[in-house]
């Protein structure tokens, strides 16, 4: 098994891969995206909305929680979901500024 050496990595660089990685799949982006109309929900809303059974979208839900990009609180026996705002406005500012580099293009295309 290879050993990863993402410490070996600036912490800028591991914060840009995380995000992407929590948003590397269409079912986490359909998850924000109805995060984002709702305001709030609850796992049920959100597989109601969803082509997925509720074990799937509680693993993609768990996925987003684990990144910052959501949280959820406890209501019952149901967990609410939301958009971590603060962490939302982050990670857009990091993903921006690493998508709006310039890059130094070679004289023909490689």
């Amino acid at each position: 098994m290879a050993i990863t050496k993402v410490s070996e990595f600036s912490s800028k660089e591991r914060k840009i891969a995380m995000l992407c990685k929590a948003l590397a799949h269409p079912a986490r982006i359909a998850i924000i995206n109805f995060l984002i109309k709702k305001r709030e929900c609850f796992c049920g809303d959100v597989v109601n909305e969803l082509p997925l059974s509720q074990s799937t979208v509680s693993q993609h839900l768990k996925e987003l929680k684990n990144a910052g990009l959501i949280v959820g609180d406890i209501d019952g026996p149901r967990v609410c979901y939301c958009i971590d705002q603060q962490t939302w406005n982050e990670a857009g500012a990091i993903i921006n500024l690493f998508l709006s580099q310039k890059s130094k293009q070679a004289v023909k295309p490689c």
